[in-house]
């Protein structure tokens, strides 16, 4: 299942009630019509849906599992970002990006100016949120159209590197396995809250007390048989006397 609500503001967006469950906050940015929402659709709903209402700011919610842990994930799917005489960040995203745990900047190998953007997104997201600890994945979608691809397919992992950031490309209409993954390596690494696991720890090996007694030394028995021999004998002979 989906929960979908439209966001006017989400700096108080509601917790889900079960308050024993990690909630983990993902915001999804991008340009306009890289495919952000049918990406996040893709991942929560296994589903793909061509056409959606363009800067629609929606919130979606589920619960998922990831290492056998129950998580509440919301991913807030923002407004398209323009590029004008600069970067033009609406109060939407900025919200949108200081809510969250982590984000993922967005482009289509489609379209060569949502890949140009990247780079004042990520510097956008790092002023938001200074915490280098915040993960960041950059997202390339549409990789299915290679006729219309206007992006190479090393740029993504040069940029990602540059930026010191996880990368993948996907393609949102032809495959969930690859969406699922992509969103998985932000969820593990915040499904468990720094700090809070416990890295196993062995117990040193005790040594094993051994049932069996300590055999005595041979040589130390013959000597003890031989002196009890001779003073037997020594008392034997001062009786006679």
């Amino acid at each position: 299942m989906r929960l979908v609500q439209n966001m006017s503001t989400i700096s108080e967006y509601p917790t889900p009630d079960n308050s024993s469950n990690s909630v983990i906050k993902i915001a999804v940015v991008g340009g306009s019509g890289v495919g952000k929402t049918a990406l996040v659709v893709r991942f929560l709903t296994r589903r793909f849906i061509g056409d959606y209402e363009r800067n629609a700011a929606t919130l979606y919610s589920r619960e998922i599992q990831v290492d056998g842990e129950q998580v509440a994930i919301q991913v807030q799917d923002t407004p398209g970002v323009h590029v004008g005489n600069g970067l033009s960040c609406q109060d939407h995203v900025t919200r949108s990006i200081q809510w969250a745990d982590a984000v993922v900047l967005v482009y289509s190998v489609t379209d060569s100016r949502s890949f140009e953007l990247i780079g004042q997104l990520h510097q956008q997201v790092r002023v938001l949120l200074p915490d280098p600890q915040v993960p960041v994945l950059l997202l390339a979608n549409k990789a299915e159209l290679l006729h219309l691809r206007q992006v190479d397919g090393q740029a993504g992992p040069r940029l990602a590197h540059a930026l010191g950031v996880a990368f993948c490309e996907v393609s949102a209409s032809e495959s969930y396995s690859e969406v699922h993954r992509a969103f998985r390596l932000l969820c593990k690494g915040l499904a468990t809250p720094p700090g809070t696991a416990t890295p196993p720890t062995t117990a040193p090996e005790k040594r094993r007390a051994s049932l069996m007694p300590r055999p005595k030394s041979p040589n130390m028995q013959d000597l003890k048989r031989r002196f009890k021999q001779a003073l037997s004998a020594k008392v034997r002979t001062v009786t006679s006397v």
